[in-house]
């Protein structure tokens, strides 16, 4: 693996820097790892190289050693000089989430740097495998990675063909935002039968109006904010199939928004409100046909 090359001018700051910082024990020999994303350190650990992280970014709280790790910045904001001291042999960033100057700037550090896709359930089956083999615990990621993508064939096995429910994914309050088709969330909706509303919108994260949610007209609302009561907050519109079905329900956004194996455990979580969407929907008599999300009108703007 490469080794630092750093510029003999900032030799001097840089011993003084590793000098300042204790460097925390390994409990083998391995690569020293540092993370810059909270899912990527989960998808370490999960790959069996959690012993060998030495440096994560902020909010790296799962699983519960992950808290211990030295920081070393976040998404917005690196410690260069930290992560400089920590001697990683490589760092893992994010490919949509790490700027692509922080990226370039490691690397004139003389910093292995191994940038990931994990965009897609598949992707994190496949990030487990190959940061297993990168940190060289191949054994243990493979067998974690294969356990990973059977549950996914059976939850997929389980909920094909599922008459379909019309989804809102509610980001957050004001604005509101969703997810597009393009979005992690939006494909574990499909995966349980649901069909995202404003799948077809641009970008990823857009921001809608109130109209265009209500235009949709969604059986189902699932959302992944603080509120622990959101269905108080819809009550008002009772013309909304969701508020009618008490369909609203709040998901955990770790599980939901995170890029991990958790992302199993969001995806039943999603598959059981929308279950329940369909039980009650049954009950009412309603036939569950109704407008598209191609129907809704357009968002006010977009992330």
């Amino acid at each position: 693996m490469d080794r630092l090359r750093l510029n003999p001018l900032a030799c001097g700051a840089c011993l003084v820097v590793l000098a300042a910082l204790a460097l925390p024990a390994m409990g083998a020999a391995g690569p020293r790892i540092v993370s810059l994303a909270p899912h990527l350190t989960e998808l370490l650990y999960a790959a069996g190289a959690g012993e060998y992280v030495v440096g994560a970014s902020e909010y790296s709280d799962y699983p519960p050693a992950a808290g211990d790790l030295p920081r070393v910045g976040d998404s917005f904001r690196l410690d260069y000089e930290r992560i400089v001291a920590l001697q990683p042999d490589f760092v893992v960033a994010w490919e949509s989430g790490t700027p692509v100057a922080s990226i370039a700037r490691l690397e004139a550090l003389g910093l292995r740097v191994v940038v990931l896709p994990v965009r897609t359930l598949g992707d994190i089956v496949a990030a487990i495998a190959e940061l297993g083999a990168l940190a060289g615990t191949g054994e243990m990621a493979t067998t974690a990675a294969g356990q990973l993508e059977q549950e996914l064939v059976d939850l997929r096995q389980r909920y094909a063909g599922r008459e379909p429910v019309r989804v809102f994914v509610q980001l957050d309050d004001e604005p509101l935002f969703t997810v597009t088709g393009r979005h992690l969330i939006s494909e574990m909706v499909e995966l349980c039968g649901g069909v995202n509303v404003f799948a077809g919108l641009p970008g990823l994260s857009p921001s809608v109006d109130l109209e265009a949610v209500i235009g949709a007209d969604p059986e189902a609302i699932l959302y992944t904010g603080t509120d622990q009561n959101p269905q108080r907050r819809w009550s008002k519109w009772q013309d909304l199939a969701a508020v009618r079905l008490g369909a609203v329900r709040r998901v955990s956004p770790d599980l939901v928004v995170r890029a991990t194996p958790r992302a199993v455990v969001g995806v039943r979580e999603i598959c059981d409100a929308i279950e329940l969407t369909r039980e009650r929907r049954h009950e009412a008599g309603i036939d569950g046909h109704g407008p598209s999300g191609d129907d809704a009108r357009s968002p006010t703007g977009e992330n």
